[in-house]
Order: C-alpha cells, then sequence, then structure tokens
C-alpha cells in the first residue's frame, strides 16, 4: 500500500478508536456496562444488530463467494424476516419484563439452574470459536500486505478493538456500530463504483450482470432438485433458506447474547421491536448488494488478467517449494490462455466464458493440489481473498486505505459486540450465580477482567482458524448450525412446552447436541447427504420431541413455569 493509503487507514482506525473511548461514558455497574443503561434508540438498535451480525467475513469472503459459487447464498437469509417477527411476538415482551441481562436467565426461572447453565455454556464454546474467525478475517490481510507472521496480526487485530470494548462497554459497542456502518456502507458502494467504471467502454452494470448470468452467477433462487430429486447435501436453495435459515435466524437473534444483548439496550419493548423489524427487511437486499459486487468483479476479470491463485503470498511459497520449477510452466501456460481469452471476449461473444473457466478451474485445481502436500503446507484457500486481490491491483491510492478500514470496521463491530456478551454471560449466568454478593463496582471491574479475558481466547481461536480452508463466511455459519438448533429447541420448550421440566430437556439437549456433532461428521465424510442448515432444524425439533417423550415418561407433569 502507498504512504497516503496507510494515512487514512491508520487516521480512520485510530478514530473509531478515540470515538469509542469518548462516547463509552457510563455508570459503573452492570445495567451500564452490559445494557447502555437500557437507554439506546430503535435505530441505534438496529444498527447494533447489523453491525453485529456483519462481520468482515461478510465483506471480505462474501463476494468471493459470489465470484466462485454464485449468488445463490443470499437465499440464506429469506428465512429471517419471519424470524424477526416470531422474536417480536414472543422473545422480546418475554426479556423486557423479566429485566434480564442474559437471555439465559430466563431459563432458569423457566427450567432450573443446570438447564440455564448448559445453554450459556454452548454460547460461550460457540461465539467464542466464531470470534476467532472474525478476527482472523482481516488479519488475513495484514499479513497478505505486510508479511507479518499470522499470530502477530491477530494479536494486534484484536488488542486494537479489545481497548475500548473493556472500557466503554455496550455504549461504546453501540456508538461506534453507528459510525462503523456508515463507512462501511460508504465504502463498498465506492467499491462497487470503482468495479464499473474500470469496465471496458461500452460494458455498464446490464452488460456485467449479463456476462455473470451467462457463467451462471446470478443464480439467485435454486430449488435444490437434480435429476436425482431434492439434493439434501445442498448448502444454499430456496427450501434450506427459509426452512434452515428461519431456525438459525430464531435462533440467533433470539438465542445468541451477541444479539439479545443488541435490543436489551433498547428504551422500550416497542423500540426493539422495531429494530428487529426493520433488520429483517434490509438484511437480505443488504446481503444481495454485497453478493453482487462478487458478480461486477466476475464480470470484471472477464476483460482483465484474473490471478492463477488470488492469494499471492501462498504463490510465493509454491515458488520457493519443489514445485517451482513447475509453477513456471503452469503460469507461462495460463497467461497465454488468459491473453487469448481477453482478446476475444467482448459483450457479444459471453458464451464462451465457460469453456474458458473450465481451462482455467484445471490450473486452479492443480495449484491447490500443491498447496495441499505435506512437504509444502500451504493454504489452498483462495476464495477470501478475491476481492482483496482486486482492491488493491486496480483501486487508486487513499481508496485502497479505505476500502482495508471498512473491512478493519466491520470486524470491530462485530468483535466488540461479541466481547461484550461473552463477558456479560460469564460474571452473570456463572461468576455472580456461583459465588458471594458484590458491590456495584467490583462487578463493573470483573466485567472489565472477563471481557479482556475473552478477547484473548479469541485471538487464540483465531489463531487456529487461519487454515481452516473453504470460505470463512461457511465456516462461522457451520460451527453456528452445531449449537444454534439445540440452544433454540431449548427455549422453543420453554416457551410452548408449559409441562416439559427442567430435567427433561436438559437431557434431551446433551443428547440431542451430540447428535448433532456425529451428523456433521458423518456430512463431511459424504456418509450422510445432509447441508449444515439443516442442522438447525434437526437440532430445535429434536430438543422438542425428545424432551416431551422423556417428560411423560421419567417425569411429573407439575414444573416450574413462568409466563413469557
Amino acid at each position: 500500500m502507498s504512504l497516503a493509503d496507510w494515512i487514512v487507514l491508520i487516521l480512520t482506525l485510530l478514530g473509531m478508536i478515540a470515538y469509542g473511548l469518548y462516547k463509552g461514558q457510563t455508570s459503573r455497574d452492570l445495567d451500564g456496562y452490559f445494557l447502555a443503561n437500557r437507554a439506546v434508540p430503535w435505530y441505534m438498535v438496529l444498527l447494533g444488530i447489523m453491525g453485529t451480525q456483519a462481520s468482515a467475513v461478510t465483506f471480505l469472503s462474501a463476494p468471493g463467494q459470489a465470484y466462485t459459487d454464485g449468488m445463490r447464498f443470499v437465499q440464506y437469509y429469506f428465512g429471517l424476516p419471519l424470524a424477526m417477527v416470531v422474536l417480536c411476538i414472543t422473545f422480546v415482551p418475554a426479556f423486557h419484563r423479566l429485566k434480564v441481562y442474559t437471555a439465559y436467565e430466563f431459563l432458569e426461572q423457566r427450567f432450573d439452574l443446570k438447564t440455564r447453565t448448559l445453554t450459556s455454556f454452548l454460547f460461550l464454546l460457540q461465539r467464542g470459536l466464531s470470534t476467532g474467525i472474525s478476527i482472523s478475517a482481516p488479519a488475513l490481510i495484514l499479513s497478505s500486505i505486510l508479511g507479518w507472521d499470522i499470530l502477530w496480526t491477530n494479536i494486534f487485530m484484536g488488542g486494537l478493538v479489545i481497548i475500548y470494548t473493556v472500557t466503554g462497554g455496550a455504549k461504546a459497542v453501540a456508538y461506534t456500530q453507528q459510525l462503523q456502518l456508515i463507512i462501511i456502507f460508504g465504502g463498498m458502494f465506492i467499491a462497487g463504483y470503482m468495479v464499473i467504471h474500470r469496465l471496458p467502454e461500452g460494458v455498464g452494470l446490464s452488460e456485467a450482470l449479463h456476462i455473470g448470468g451467462k457463467a451462471g452467477k446470478v443464480n439467485i433462487i435454486t430449488n435444490g432438485v437434480s435429476a436425482k430429486g431434492f439434493d439434501w447435501n445442498d448448502r444454499y436453495n430456496l427450501f434450506s433458506g427459509v426452512i434452515g435459515g428461519f431456525f438459525l435466524a430464531l435462533s440467533y437473534f433470539g438465542t445468541d447474547q451477541s444479539q439479545v444483548g443488541r435490543y436489551l439496550t433498547a428504551r422500550s419493548i416497542t423500540e426493539s421491536r422495531l429494530g428487529l423489524l426493520m433488520n429483517g427487511l434490509v438484511k437480505v437486499p443488504m446481503q444481495f448488494l454485497i453478493l453482487l459486487l462478487g458478480v461486477l468483479v466476475f464480470a470484471f476479470y472477464q476483460f482483465n488478467k484474473e490471478p492463477v491463485f488470488f492469494n499471492q503470498s501462498q504463490v510465493e511459497v509454491l515458488s520457493k517449494s519443489k514445485y517451482k520449477d513447475s509453477l513456471v510452466m503452469l503460469e507461462r501456460s495460463y497467461n497465454e490462455i488468459e491473453a487469448r481469452r481477453i482478446n476475444v471476449i467482448t459483450p457479444s461473444t459471453e458464451h464462451q466464458l465457460q469453456q474458458m473457466a473450465t481451462t482455467k478451474a484445471g490450473y486452479k485445481a492443480t495449484i491447490k493440489r500443491w498447496l495441499r502436500d505435506k512437504e509444502v503446507g500451504g493454504d489452498d484457500n483462495d476464495t477470501n481473498y478475491i476481492f482483496l486481490r482486486f482492491v488493491l491491483d486496480y483501486l487508486p491510492k487513499g481508496l485502497i486505505g479505505l476500502l482495508i478500514a471498512v473491512i478493519f470496521l466491520a470486524a470491530w463491530g462485530s468483535i466488540a459486540a461479541t466481547l461484550n456478551s461473552l463477558a456479560s454471560c460469564t460474571i452473570v449466568d456463572f461468576h455472580k450465580r456461583f459465588s458471594r454478593p458484590l458491590t456495584d463496582e467490583k462487578e463493573f471491574r470483573l466485567s472489565r477482567l472477563y471481557t479482556f479475558f475473552w478477547g484473548v481466547f479469541c485471538v487464540v481461536a483465531a489463531q487456529l482458524a487461519y487454515n481452516l480452508g473453504n470460505s470463512l463466511i461457511e465456516a462461522v455459519n457451520v460451527l453456528g448450525s452445531l449449537f444454534y438448533g439445540v440452544i433454540l429447541g431449548v427455549f422453543l420448550v420453554a416457551f410452548y412446552r408449559k409441562k416439559v421440566g427442567g430435567t427433561a430437556v436438559f437431557i434431551s439437549a446433551l443428547i440431542v447436541e451430540a447428535g448433532v456433532i456425529i451428523l456433521n461428521i458423518l456430512s463431511r465424510k459424504g456418509i450422510v447427504p445432509l447441508s449444515f442448515l439443516w442442522f438447525n432444524l434437526v437440532g430445535a425439533v429434536g430438543v422438542v420431541l425428545l424432551a416431551e417423550l422423556i417428560q411423560r415418561l421419567f417425569y411429573s407433569s407439575k414444573v416450574n413455569t413462568v409466563r413469557p
């Protein structure tokens, strides 16, 4: 990056830290630190929800997802609007009326302590690990640009956001997310404009979309049905998105403290509902536009030389390995094909794209095979570097720094909210519940300490996430689907199955969670052809049905109930 880019990047990041520290002034108790004194207006609730959900993984990986697999990933969000309606009717009024700090406090009042502890623990485990992935995504950027060791870039990335999150709590999170999203949307809009601007003369938005459509990238709606019938292993289609996505969204926004904590800060039930409903309306179009950016980048590379591998650092790894001579020959042949392809591709000859793509895919597959060699020890993941490579190679000075800052800010918004929620669950669901009472001041200090602890934990998880492979955005969603369904099942029993007690739901949650993990293992090995989105449905329905069965067979129907 140029000096101008570094100046823009550093000033933007330092300005955000200073803004978070400035706005983080609040009362020194749990109500102020974790819930911003329950005084946040609905539009900031909306921005907080969106900022927590839209991490750097969204802006870094989603364009690459569309570039390689098309826009069908947008179907993943089709169940979200319906989930927002259910939450506003059932979950929101219950949480507000009981004045809880975490969603899991409700479960002890409805069931018992062990059920509350189990669900809170599952949240801490899942969210702590997935936040590591959210840190790893922007860390990949610095590692690629500067050649830094990934460990130190993870520490640098996580350490900066810990500063204002530890200091300011929920209030700092809310105000920084508001400013972060303004900069993020502005930066992504500029990036989209620059992609179209750099297309050849006579090629505009409609022509770019036509090219993407010919290549199968504008596959917004797919039914998952093949010649052999419905493919249950198809990750993104209309049915898995509406049904599996509904249960995932219901669990994420209704039982994940990183999101529940955002709308618990609202001034009233009405403000919480407004924030959630507006999120249901804007999330799908937002994700559509981010994926569309990936399609535009794809169209751009039909008129410009596409790298044989977008992750340039891994090409350099191969150039120092036993494959260095083969790499030189492959790149020479690839460049010759690319030169011929660019000369023949025009808006009226897009039908040649598929043949060219097949040829290039063979070269890319060879690169990945070499990187997977144990003697090389490389990273064959290329999806997460596609948008980044375009930014670094083709955007003007200054704007590169802004786009890199956008990815950092997106990461910070998600990470800060999660650290705040992890700390709130740790102190409220565990420390306070199992230790002697503390003064408000000691609770406040301890909350800061737990926030710092979880920041360190997530940095360690980020280091482990570096070699996950595949798309980071998929990795986050797969991890969430292993736990969200079961947690949601517990809450569904709490709200809708009044005669089921805590012991029955506790046992069913343990059994079904083990079953979901086994199911994922079998799915990854190809033994059970089932996409991860269906795990949310399996987990939720499994807990409800098994808890009902255990209750009827072994326990009395007289249970403690709390009216939701």
